[in-house]
């Protein structure tokens, strides 16, 4: 028996058949309705917790990661902040040992320029010459009215005399007043020279006092940061951000030179390994060239690690300073011989491209002797010169690669942090979805029954009257009673 013949109860009516099931299937659904509804509401709360105890999980998880993000972030910062203030304090250091250890010289210099203006002072000191003790004698006898020739004669004697005296005292005194301008002369150099002495001492201070500022300005900072206060995590946040932009731009800036740097060397390069050799399905010479481009970029890294430049590496930064000197030199060598090769593989280069062109103006009809070109040589010192430099230019990738790298741990713990919101907030959307829908399926599930149910409203409201009639007849007793 097919399932056809067992829904055409009327085989002759189709319609009749399908009215007969509908009525069955509604009697069924009125008579499970309480069931239903239980299970449906029991359904969405279901889902509706699971759903929210979800998204509590996962606002959980998110605070922990926001507070592991505060941790990554405030330790970042600090280890920033502290080598600031260790590269200021070495600073300052050496600014002390080269400014504040001249020092003593400087007070000596002063103290001898001091003791030589002090000297040269008290000899320009002016002392004015005293008259001599017999002037007034001679001059009261010269008051007296000559009535002998003889005294006459002695009193003119004594006024030549006296003018001569005049004279030489004269005479020395401006000899004194020359010596001493002399002398003032002198002491202008000295003075200028402890005005400068002064003045150098003086921006000495101040760059002192500036170092000072600026350390004072870091040691908040780093206050703050040790407090955890939310300036400074804002403050670290933003400029984690900043970090990370700059130097994803500067890295590609350096991914486009690598680019160049690989086209620059990968043609020779087909010429020493071959241009038909393949690896793992690329050509050897490409991997050949990635790998020389790769090698140069370690030895960059290797060779700011042992400047202490950069700190990505730990265990160089520990080196000690004469293994570590030899590091850099070793770095260096490499780095060198790379770029040699670099070059000369460019040289080669343009070689190959010269020799492809004159084939091609062989095989036109131009002959060999037109191909080549008087200037060729520019672009062969070009392409050489770039072959060299960029080995060289690739070494600074370390410092945006290091910021990069710490920049990026802040980043994507701030993206992880903004998905978990956004999963929370989902889950709870949906929990709440399950919750309204359960009602919404209720009320679909009564929809279908709504035959019966009106049926049902209306036997109700038919039985309300005769119960209250029966229940007015009641009380009507009881009062007569």
């Amino acid at each position: 028996m097919s399932f056809a013949d067992i829904f055409l109860l009327v085989p002759a009516s189709p319609l009749l058949s399908g009215l007969i099931w509908l009525v069955v299937a509604v009697g069924l659904l009125y008579l499970a309705r309480p069931a239903a509804h239980l299970a449906i509401a029991a359904a969405s709360r279901l889902l509706h917790h699971a759903c929210k105890l979800a998204a509590r999980s996962v606002m959980l998880a998110e605070q922990r990661l926001k507070q592991r993000n505060n941790e990554v972030l405030l330790a970042a910062g600090r280890e920033a902040a502290e080598r600031i203030i260790e590269r200021e304090f070495e600073r300052i250091d050496a600014s002390v040992r080269r400014d504040l250890a001249e020092y003593p010289a400087l007070q000596r210099q002063m103290s001898e320029a001091i003791t030589r203006l002090e000297q040269d002072y008290h000899d320009s000191s002016e002392v004015p010459p005293e008259p001599p003790a017999w002037a007034k004698v001679v001059d009261a006898v010269a008051k007296i009215a000559p009535k002998e020739p003889v005294v006459g004669e002695i009193l003119q004697d004594i006024h030549d005399s006296m003018v001569r005296a005049q004279r030489a005292a004269i005479e020395q005194y401006r000899n004194d007043n020359s010596k001493r301008h002399r002398i003032l002369s002198r002491m202008m150099p000295l003075w200028r020279r402890v005005a400068q002495v002064l003045g150098e001492m003086d921006k000495r201070v101040n760059r002192l006092l500036e170092r000072s500022t600026a350390i004072d300005r870091h040691m908040t900072s780093y206050e703050d940061i040790l407090n955890r206060s939310p300036r400074a995590e804002r403050m670290l946040s933003s400029s984690s951000l900043t970090q990370f932009f700059i130097a994803g731009f500067v890295l590609a800036i350096a991914i486009g030179g690598a680019v160049i740097n690989f086209h620059l060397i990968a043609r020779p390069m087909q010429e020493m390994v071959g241009g038909s050799s393949y690896i793992m399905g690329y050509k050897a010479a490409n991997i050949a060239a990635l790998v020389i481009i790769l090698v140069e970029v370690a030895m960059g890294l290797f060779l700011m690690e042992s400047l202490r430049i950069t700190r990505l590496f730990p265990v160089i930064a520990a080196l000690d300073d004469r293994l570590r000197v030899r590091m850099i030199w070793v770095a260096f060598a490499f780095l060198l011989a790379l770029a040699s090769i670099e070059s000369g593989l460019a040289f080669m280069r343009e070689k190959l491209s010269q020799d492809d062109a004159s084939l091609v103006a062989s095989l036109v009809g131009q002959g060999e002797a037109g191909a080549v070109a008087a200037n060729l040589w520019i672009t062969t010192a070009a392409q050489m010169g770039m072959g060299f430099i960029l080995p060289f230019a690739l070494v600074f990738v370390a410092i945006p690669l290091e910021s990069f790298i710490h920049s990026s741990r802040t980043v994507l713990g701030l993206l992880a942090q903004g998905l978990l919101q956004l999963l929370a907030f989902l889950l709870r959307l949906t929990g709440n979805v399950f919750r309204h829908g359960g009602n919404m399926l209720i009320r679909l599930y009564d929809l279908l029954i709504f035959l019966p149910l009106w049926l049902e409203e209306r036997l109700r409201a038919r039985g309300k009257p005769a119960e209250m009639a029966v229940t007015d007849d009641a009380v009507a007793t009881e009062g007569r009673s």
